[in-house]
């Protein structure tokens, strides 16, 4: 595109700049369609995030079309919450979806969706894979989708793969955790399209080419990288196993948090990762990063195939963090930084101007259902929590935006506010322990200040600001039913 955009430049006497100045913008259509696309367990190991190993040319390109969000933040670590959250626009306080147990419409009967907005607006809202709770690998293996929403689409997709018994090469890279959530890696001998990621992108472009004269909601769900770690054998040949650099963290880093959580999902407790198999479970895990963003490319290619591109917002994003040896821990149900924040990208082709920029502003992904109804000027329910980001689509640095913090939420009763100047979390509502880490000198959250007289003030201040924030996302409103939630997560 860029040769040939000289080209043309150079027969008309005209450079690029001049030549771009004088194309004119991009029309806004009045029923614009929304791709969404979400990856499971994926934290900002990208390389348009920054990251010096994982490759996600697709993602990156994406990018460069849209507008980055580097401080977004997931409101409960764990999938089922988090997007019972991303699509009823309600933090978990409110939507009382826990964990992973139940639906949202168990708990909302009467919620009104994301994708049932644009549904009641006239559009086709379709699923494919996970986009509600799924049980991986268990459900991949089945076909099912038992926690799905009916009411939210017109058309739903399982997609049933073979997950960690697929042929090829197969090591556990955790020796402790022997249970389905191991790090299992597979190099498998088979092709994209044999494996969970391929078959959804397969389905999702099948759908856009059978609806691509009617305004659409399409969901794709991609299940990579969430364990097990299966691949196909080139995606593993792009890293080399021996030049995987684990995060450095202090070898006493956890001795100053809270015991409720010291131990939990600890390396040295659940997993028993040696240096040397470390190694290997990062080739896997971005192995398995590089295999989505091959099929997130796919589905990119087939707007463009179907001239969709123009008239449809683009979304891509995570369920929540994950972290990968990050205070000696890995996984999930964690309120350090490496869980709480989260890859994401919006695509409006018709907000050009700030394409290929980033934000740091801090943003959270209840904020997404508000976004996408006002940019498709689709009528939302008044209960929304969230906050459109619009203003920052239109300036990355733009004043209007007035957030200043995330809230996050964990299991036992864990409660983490994240500014841009610290990160405050409390255990058991508070009765089992606190957190403070100062960000601008501590950003790997590696010392604890919480028993610091030195950041008293600075504890108590937080601490109400917390309180406050809980409170306007349904705590008060629903303190029974949450504290006896989590009462019942502590005895465990």
């Amino acid at each position: 595109m860029k040769n040939t955009c000289l080209a043309i430049a150079a027969v008309l006497g005209m450079t690029v700049l001049e030549m771009a100045a004088t194309s004119p913008a991009l029309a806004e259509p009045e029923q614009p369609n929304v791709l969404f696309l979400i990856a499971d367990d994926l934290n900002t190991s990208l390389s348009g995030f920054g990251h010096p190993q994982c490759k996600t040319p697709n993602l990156d390109r994406l990018a460069d079309r849209g507008v980055k969000f580097e401080n977004m933040h997931c409101q409960y670590p764990v999938c089922g919450a988090s997007r019972a959250s991303i699509m009823s626009g309600l933090y978990p306080y409110s939507n009382l979806t826990l964990g992973n147990a139940g639906t949202l419409r168990g708990s909302m009967p009467n919620v009104v969706t994301l994708s049932q907005t644009f549904r009641k607006r006239g559009y086709y809202a379709g699923r494919v894979s996970k986009i509600y709770h799924m049980g991986i690998p268990n459900e991949i293996i089945a076909g099912t989708a038992e926690r799905d929403d009916p009411f939210s689409w017109d058309e739903a997709i399982n997609i049933k793969a073979p997950e960690h018994h697929a042929p090829g090469e197969s090591t556990n890279w955790s020796p402790k955790d022997k249970g389905s959530q191991s790090f299992t890696g597979v190099v498998a001998s088979t092709g994209d399209h044999d494996h969970a990621d391929g078959m959804a992108a397969d389905r999702a472009i099948e759908i856009l080419d059978r609806v691509k004269d009617k305004p659409f909601f399409l969901a794709v769900g991609f299940v990579r990288p969430h364990v097990p770690l299966v691949a196909p054998e080139q995606y593993f040949d792009r890293y080399d196993r021996s030049a995987m650099e684990a995060p450095r963290v202090p070898e006493k880093d956890l001795d100053d948090v809270p015991g409720i959580i010291r131990g939990y999902k600890a390396n040295s407790t659940t997993y028993g990762v040696t240096p040397e198999l470390h190694k290997g479970l990062l080739q896997a895990y971005y192995a398995s990063v590089s295999y989505m963003d091959a099929q997130v490319g796919l589905v990119l290619d087939a707007l463009e195939k179907h001239g969709l591109r123009d008239n449809t917002i683009v979304v891509f994003t995570s369920d929540h963090g994950y972290l990968l040896g990050h205070h000696h821990k890995f996984q999930k149900q964690h309120l350090f930084e490496e869980a709480t924040r989260v890859p994401f990208i919006i695509s409006v082709p018709w907000l050009e101007d700030q394409h290929g920029r980033g934000t740091s502003k801090i943003t959270e992904l209840v904020d997404l259902y508000p976004t996408l109804a006002e940019l498709a000027g689709v009528p939302a329910p008044e209960t929304l929590q969230g906050t459109s980001l619009k203003p920052l689509l239109l300036d990355v640095e733009s004043p209007a935006w007035t957030k200043d913090h995330a809230f996050t939420i964990s299991r036992s009763g864990g409660e983490s506010l994240r500014t841009d100047d610290w990160r405050f979390t409390q255990w058991g509502f508070g009765d089992d322990g606190m957190e403070l880490y100062d960000l601008k000198n501590d950003p790997g959250e590696f010392t604890n200040q919480a028993q610091n007289p030195e950041y008293a003030d600075v504890l108590q201040s937080m601490q109400t600001r917390l309180l406050a924030k809980r409170d306007a996302a349904g705590f008060s409103t629903n303190r029974a039913a949450i504290v006896g939630k989590g009462k019942k997560k502590n005895k465990k």
